[in-house]
């Protein structure tokens, strides 16, 4: 049989989306067959996910061609998507949690008799929703606030079941499962794939993509690279297609020499439900990377060190002394800074201007007798601004005026004026640009050439390997790897976040 006889779920031919200045998706053919699972995957920034909001009805300006079922649609609206048998499960869940599961799962299409809400076929709907996903002991006039995650998880999928989708786009749909709820969900899966329906599987999961799809494809910087059959490819393929280029092609350091100084040391740290029984040494001057999948603690263990979030069990010392305060203030005061991964949610006051923002932290050491001294804190911001690059160089700019890469240059600078012995940046550079990124990679190693140590969380390999003199990985709240400067390459510190090729740490 030829291809052109071969029904077609899904075919999408020479899509394209620009943003300004970059393009997102460039030239994209990508085809998945009915009862077929296709795992789509690539590194963060790869193009996954504006391929499928272009898919979701998301952007009206993309060029290119969608077929499903090989006729051609223009997917320019969500409704058209949903028209059309698109169903979307998104990793944020998109459930109104103050109202019944009954009501989120036939949101915008509740059943109704002689003009009223018919109460009966909305329970019966639900019921057999929710029996689908294997839930089918859930009351549906339970509020949706009253679940737990996993179970709000299948909650989601079941809604975008209840629109007969010929289509279903999975993201990270197993994020907040256990191994348990995983197996249910992949039984659910091959169900559905059963029944005939084309799901498109993203995960940063690999084990997860060789258990449950059927072909894979990879994106990076936009393009797809290559399909393949599961059955052809290893993991260690699968990474070599998402990275395709060398870390000294980009980021080029010689390994530097660290003093043996232990000034941070982490024994047993845990926060019940997110990491647990976490040890390692920082030494004076070092960049120590934490690597590890998305949800695999690191986040939460950043915040439970800089005492933004409790921890029940362990301890933190800086330069041999216990820290025994858990507030962010104290641990700030003690020599820990946290830059969070979210600048505009915690990180600034995109209301305020830079200089504010700078010295939010540190307002107190230029006061005297309770009175703020500006003249005695300008320059520290005027150094900043010069050293950071921030542009343009005026104290007085709205932060929220600034470009995203500007943004986030205010933010590295609001910690660096603080003279952080330890500082915990989590991703220092997501969504700036290639100059940026530049500029704050080299404040980071002036300030660990300086002394202090720093800790690095980023989902940007080739970033987290070439600043990294040590790396740990973390796999599901625990410390299950660490390796050497020389050990680290992006294959490696994929496959370890995998659970792949390597030891306990």
């Amino acid at each position: 049989m030829s291809e052109d006889e071969i029904s077609i779920a899904l075919e999408m031919r020479g899509v394209s989306k620009r943003f300004p200045g970059t393009v997102a998706v460039n030239n994209v053919s990508f085809k998945v067959y009915p009862g077929e699972v296709h795992a789509l995957v690539g590194e963060n920034g790869a193009g996954k996910s504006t391929l499928m909001k272009i898919l979701a009805g998301s952007f009206n300006d993309y060029t290119g061609d969608i077929l499903i079922n090989n006729k051609k649609v223009l997917l320019h609206t969500p409704f058209e998507a949903r028209k059309n048998g698109i169903g979307m499960v998104y990793q944020e869940l998109s459930l109104a949690r103050p109202i019944s599961i009954a009501e989120n799962l036939l949101a915008g299409r509740l059943p109704k008799k002689r003009g009223f809400l018919d109460r009966r076929a909305l329970y019966n709907e639900s019921k057999r929703l929710l029996t689908i996903v294997g839930l089918e002991n859930l009351d549906p006039w339970l509020p949706v606030e009253d679940l737990s995650q996993h179970e709000a998880q299948l909650v989601e999928i079941a809604k975008v079941l209840g629109t007969d989708p010929c289509i279903l786009v999975m993201d990270e749909p197993t994020s907040a499962l256990s191994q348990n709820e995983v197996k249910r969900l992949f039984g659910l899966i091959r169900n559905l794939r059963n029944n005939g329906i084309a799901i498109i599987y993203i995960s940063h999961h690999l084990q997860e993509i060789f258990e449950i799809a059927d072909r894979v494809t990879v994106m990076r910087d936009g393009k797809r690279v290559d399909t393949k059959d599961i059955a052809e490819v290893s993991h260690s393929d699968v990474v070599q297609m998402m990275i395709g280029r060398s870390i000294k092609e980009f980021y080029s350091r010689e390994e530097r020499e660290v003093s043996s100084d232990v000034l941070c040391r982490v024994s047993h740290l845990t926060r019940y439900g997110f990491f647990s029984d976490i040890s390692f040494d920082v030494r004076r001057g070092e960049i120590l990377g934490i690597g590890g999948l998305a949800g695999a603690g690191q986040t939460e263990l950043a915040r439970g060190m800089a005492g933004v979030d409790r921890t029940d069990e362990g301890t933190i010392e800086i330069d041999g002394k216990v820290l025994t305060s858990h507030s962010m203030r104290r641990r700030l005061d003690q020599g820990i800074a946290y830059l969070t991964d979210e600048r505009k949610n915690g990180g600034l006051a995109l209301r305020l201007p830079v200089d504010e923002n700078i010295l939010a932290p540190i307002i107190n050491r230029y006061a005297q007798a309770g009175i703020y001294s500006k003249k005695k804190a300008e320059p520290v911001v005027v150094d900043s601004i010069k050293n950071l690059e921030i542009y343009p160089p005026d104290p007085s700019r709205t932060v929220g005026n600034l470009s995203g890469g500007n943004q986030q240059k205010v933010l590295l600078a609001k910690w660096l004026a603080s003279a952080p012995k330890v500082l915990i940046l989590n991703e220092p550079t997501r969504g700036v640009d290639i100059g940026a990124k530049e500029t704050i990679h080299a404040a980071i190693e002036r300030l660990a050439a300086s002394g202090s140590s720093v800790i690095l969380i980023s989902s940007d390999l080739p970033e987290l390997v070439s600043l990294s003199d040590r790396i740990v990985i973390m796999v599901n709240g625990r410390l299950t790897r660490e390796m050497n400067y020389k050990e680290c390459t992006e294959e490696s510190v994929l496959l370890a976040a995998n659970g792949e090729g390597g030891t306990e740490a």
